[in-house]
């Protein structure tokens, strides 16, 4: 859900600066040109934060601030206070008032989304960041003090295009961080003087760093900095020795990465399902996940030929029955033709189960196409 940001202010050239300023960032902005819409437009929207002019006709930014506090619907909205002061003294009744924050007018851009980034969480616009796939560029940072811990990540990941780098101390990784912020940080534990949990808590008070997914890595037997990790809210805590394996499943998932081109292609009409060696719960619940969107989107666009590949199978098991069957009745409820490709391996193995004993299939890719074709005509 959008954040909502309330901007009070008679400017109208500010309310416009704080409106741009937002525009990167997953916001609605409601205005008020005055303490009295404020007031309105706070009861009717309850946003979550309330960047509020001091000076103002009608009813200045202290009254209006009062009557906010005074609401018990709306005392807790925090307030961001503007004001062209910025004196002691003027600070001091600023904070007495319960504002959360003040900016001084004139204010850049980046001081104003700071501000704000250290009260609400600032995510971009989905629209305006592409999503990745598994077959993306992603950047990831390893903060480690030892070099073999970043050599066994980047050997475990290099048959994906990520790239990953390693800094040894919290300065080199803040310093990296605010040159290009990484899709992801690793962060060792281990490090001396808690500086993996300090770092932990510098990004997460940031306005473009709090929403960069960190996992922290710890030794498997240290479960005091592991139940640490989990109680500030890492991402996710992993353990050493490194299971390759699992850390890259961890990382698409963190990623939110599309994984699908793993499994689906197009071969002009036709929709592929190739499935791997083995269908594990993970395969299961990954085809499962993508093939009802898929399916639709054949529907949809008038396609309903539909090939699974099997050649890669090594093996059949009650799990994989499980997930074919599924796979053909959501085909069958869509009127999808689908052809199924099973080696003779594979089709033997296949008839030991009853779900799939008298399951039609064809040896080959060709062989599938033709068919297809055929009851097309």
């Amino acid at each position: 859900m959008s954040l909502k940001i309330l901007t009070v202010d008679d400017s109208k050239t500010i309310r416009m600066v704080i409106a741009k300023a937002f525009q990167p960032y997953d916001c609605v902005i409601v205005e008020g040109t005055n303490g009295v819409e404020g007031l309105a437009a706070a009861s009717r929207e309850k946003p979550d934060l309330i960047i509020l002019d001091i000076t103002m006709p009608l009813m200045d930014g202290v009254e209006t601030l009062t009557k906010l506090k005074g609401d018990p619907s709306l005392k807790n909205i925090p307030v961001i206070m503007l004001t062209a002061e910025s004196g002691r003294e003027n600070v001091l009744k600023i904070a007495k008032l319960g504002v959360r924050d003040y900016i001084v007018k004139p204010f850049q851009d980046e001081a104003l989304l700071e501000k704000a980034g250290r009260i609400v969480q600032l995510k971009a616009r989905a629209q305006e960041k592409k999503a990745k796939t598994i077959d993306d560029a992603v950047s990831i940072l390893v903060v480690e003090d030892k070099p073999a811990i970043v050599q066994q990540i980047t050997d475990g990941l290099k048959n994906l295009p990520w790239q990953v780098t390693g800094k040894e101390t919290i300065a080199d990784a803040t310093a990296a961080v605010n040159q290009a912020a990484p899709d992801i940080i690793l962060v060792s534990l281990s490090l001396p003087n808690d500086e993996g949990f300090n770092l932990f808590q510098q990004l997460r008070s940031g306005a473009v760093s709090r929403g960069i997914p960190v996992f922290g890595m710890c030794i498997k037997t240290d479960s005091d900095r592991f139940a640490r990790a989990e109680k500030l809210g890492f991402t996710a805590v992993v353990t050493k020795p490194l299971d390759l394996e699992v850390l890259k499943t961890r990382l698409i998932r963190a990623l939110d990465l599309d994984v699908s081109s793993k499994y689906f292609s197009l071969d002009g009409d036709i929709q592929i399902l190739a499935l791997p060696d083995k269908v594990t719960d993970n395969v299961a619940a990954t085809v499962e996940r993508y093939l009802k969107p898929r399916l639709e989107a054949m529907v949809d666009s008038g396609k309903n030929k539909f090939i699974l590949d099997l050649t890669h199978l090594v093996g059949v098991d009650a799990g994989f029955v499980k997930a074919l069957v599924s796979i053909l009745q959501r085909c069958k409820d869509l009127a999808i033709k689908v052809q199924v490709v099973a080696p003779p391996p594979v089709k033997d193995q296949m008839k030991t189960f009853r779900e799939t004993f008298e399951l039609p299939t064809v040896p080959g890719m060709d062989e599938a196409r033709k068919a297809l074709e055929a009851k097309a005509a």
